[in-house]
C-alpha cells in the first residue's frame, strides 16, 4: 500500500514522537504530519505505563543532577506539567503525590544537606525533612527491621509534601496524538508500520518503506525510535562513530508501603538511578521498587531473556572500541560488583533475596515474601557509546544531518523532556521547510517564565 506524501514523518509513536506531532500541529503551519509506529498502538515500548518509573523528573530529588542541570530540566519538566494541567488531565494523566530524596547514614546525610542548600536557588520552596518529619510523612522508611523500633541510622530528606510529579506517559502520548489529529485532519497515525529502509530521493525528501511493503514519502524525517534510532542512522551512514549499550531495568512490587516517591543517593560512577520507590499509578495499592539495571543484547524487552536478541545491534556494536569501553567499565571494582549483583537480580529465587538487601536500605522492614518480581515491567534504555572518545555518553543524544533527517536517542529523562525536545525539533523542522513556528504562543501556553 502506498500512502500519500507528508511534509513531516515522525518514526516512533512514543511520548517524544507524539509530543513533536502535537507541537508541530498546534504551533506551526506545517500542512501534513504522520507518525509511523511499528506496534499495534502508540506508546507500547519505553513510554508504556509499565516501562518506566512514571515520574516527572524536574531535578529536585534526582541526586545525580547538578544545580545547573536542574535549572534546565526544571523548565523542561514544567512544560509537561503545564500541558497536563492546561488540558485538565489531573488524575487521568498527571497525579499529585509526595516526593523526596533521602540520605541514609552520616555521609549521605551530609551530602543531602549540602545539596538541599545549593538547590534552594533553583527550587525556593524545597522542604527539609529531619528523621522525625520523615517518620510522619513516610513511616515505613523509618520503621526498623524488627517492625517495632526505629532504624538506628541517621536519615534526612529533601523534597515536597505534595507535587504534580507522577505521570502516565502512555496516556500522555495518546492525548498528544489525539489533539494533533483533531487540529489537522491531514495528519495521520500509521500503526504496524515497522520501518525497514529510509531512502533519500533524488530531488526532494525521503521514501520510507515498511517491512510489509508499505511506503510513505516525507520532506523531513524525524527519527524518535528509542534504541532503534542509532540502527536506522547507521543504515544511512550516519553516527558511525557511535555504539549502543542497551541497559534494561526491572522492578519489584511490594505492598502499598510508601505514600509518595522516595529516591536515594546515586553512586556518581554509575549512569543508572539508585533504587527508589514509587506508588504505581497503573496498579492499585502497590509500590514499585527498582529499577535494577542489566546490559543485554536487545533493543527492547521481550518475554524471555534469550528471545528478541538483536542482529542489528551486533552490526552497530561489533567494534574493538566498544568492547574496550565495556572492558574499562568492568575493570572498576564498584561497577563490576554492581553489574554482577544486577545479573543475580534477574535469577528466579536467588534474585529476590539479593534484591531484598538493596530494598531494605529504603524500607528496612521488608521481608522476602513482600517482594514480587514485576513481570512485564521495565524496558531497555540505550546508553550511547562514543567510539572516538572511548566512553559512555550520558544523557540524550541527537544526530543532526542538515539534510532533512534527524535522529534522536532519548534515554531517561527523555519522557520528562519530551516537550522541550519537541520545541527544539520543531524549530529545526520549520526552518528546513521554510514554515513558521509560533514560539511566543508555545511559551505563553507552556513556559511563560521563559518569555
Amino acid at each position: 500500500m502506498d500512502h500519500e506524501s507528508f511534509d513531516v514523518v515522525i518514526i516512533g509513536g512514543g511520548v517524544s514522537g507524539c509530543a513533536t506531532f502535537w507541537t508541530l500541529s498546534e504551533y506551526s503551519n506545517v500542512k501534513s504530519i504522520a507518525i509511523v509506529e511499528k506496534c499495534s498502538d502508540l506508546a507500547m515500548v519505553s513510554s508504556n505505563v509499565r516501562a518506566n518509573s512514571q515520574t516527572v523528573h524536574d531535578g529536585s530529588i534526582e541526586t545525580n543532577y547538578t544545580a545547573q542541570k536542574a535549572k534546565k530540566v526544571k523548565l523542561s519538566a514544567q512544560k509537561v506539567v503545564n500541558y497536563a494541567l492546561k488540558h485538565n488531565l489531573q488524575n487521568k494523566v498527571i497525579y499529585k503525590t509526595q516526593k523526596m530524596a533521602i540520605g541514609v547514614g552520616d555521609k549521605e546525610c551530609e551530602f543531602i544537606q549540602k545539596r538541599h542548600h545549593e538547590f534552594l536557588e533553583v527550587f525556593p520552596d524545597l522542604e527539609w525533612f529531619d528523621k522525625g518529619t520523615i517518620k510522619q510523612i513516610e513511616p515505613n522508611i523509618i520503621l526498623g527491621v524488627d517492625r517495632t523500633n526505629d532504624r538506628p541510622e541517621n536519615i534526612v530528606g529533601s523534597g515536597y509534601r505534595e507535587a504534580w510529579c507522577a505521570m502516565n506517559f502512555e496516556a500522555l502520548s495518546k492525548d498528544f496524538a489525539n489533539r494533533a489529529q483533531e487540529k489537522n485532519p491531514n495528519n495521520q497515525v500509521l500503526l504496524n508500520f515497522w520501518v525497514k529502509s529510509i531512502k533519500q530521493n533524488a530531488q526532494d525528501g525521503y521514501t520510507l518503506t515498511s517491512k510489509s511493503g508499505e511506503v510513505v514519502h516525507a520532506k523531513f524525517v524525524l527519527v524518535n525510535a528509542g534504541s532503534y534510532s542509532l540502527v536506522l542512522a547507521q543504515t544511512m551512514q550516519y553516527g558511525l562513530n557511535l555504539g549502543c549499550l542497551p541497559v534494561a531495568g526491572s522492578f519489584y512490587f511490594v505492598p502499598n508501603l510508601l505514600r509518595g516517591k522516595v529516591y536515594m543517593v546515586q553512586n556518581p560512577k554509575l549512569p543508572f538511578a539508585a533504587v527508589h520507590g514509587d506508588p504505581d499509578i497503573g496498579v492499585a495499592n502497590r509500590t514499585r521498587i527498582g529499577p535494577t539495571a542489566i546490559a543485554m543484547p536487545k533493543l527492547e524487552r521481550s518475554k524471555y531473556w534469550f528471545s528478541g536478541i538483536s542482529t542489528d545491534l551486533a552490526k552497530v556494536d561489533f567494534h574493538r572500541e566498544i568492547f574496550g569501553v565495556l572492558l574499562d567499565l568492568i575493570k572498576d571494582p564498584e561497577i563490576r560488583a554492581y553489574v554482577l549483583k544486577n545479573i543475580i537480580f534477574e535469577i528466579p529465587f536467588f534474585g529476590k533475596r539479593e534484591f531484598l538487601k538493596d530494598a531494605r536500605k529504603l524500607i528496612p522492614s521488608l521481608r522476602v515474601g513482600d517482594l514480587e518480581y514485576a513481570k512485564g515491567y521495565g524496558e531497555v534504555r540505550p546508553q550511547v557509546v562514543d567510539r572516538s572518545a572511548k566512553k559512555l555518553e550520558l544523557g540524550e543524544k541527537k544526530i543532526i544531518t542538515n539534510k532533512g533527517i534527524t535522529f534522536n536517542m532519548t534515554p531517561s529523562p527523555g519522557a520528562t523532556s519530551c516537550l522541550q525536545n519537541a520545541y527544539i525539533d520543531a524549530l529545526e523542522i520549520t526552518k528546513y521547510l521554510n514554515a513558521t513556528f509560533d514560539t511566543t504562543r508555545f511559551l505563553q501556553d507552556l513556559s511563560p517564565e521563559e518569555l
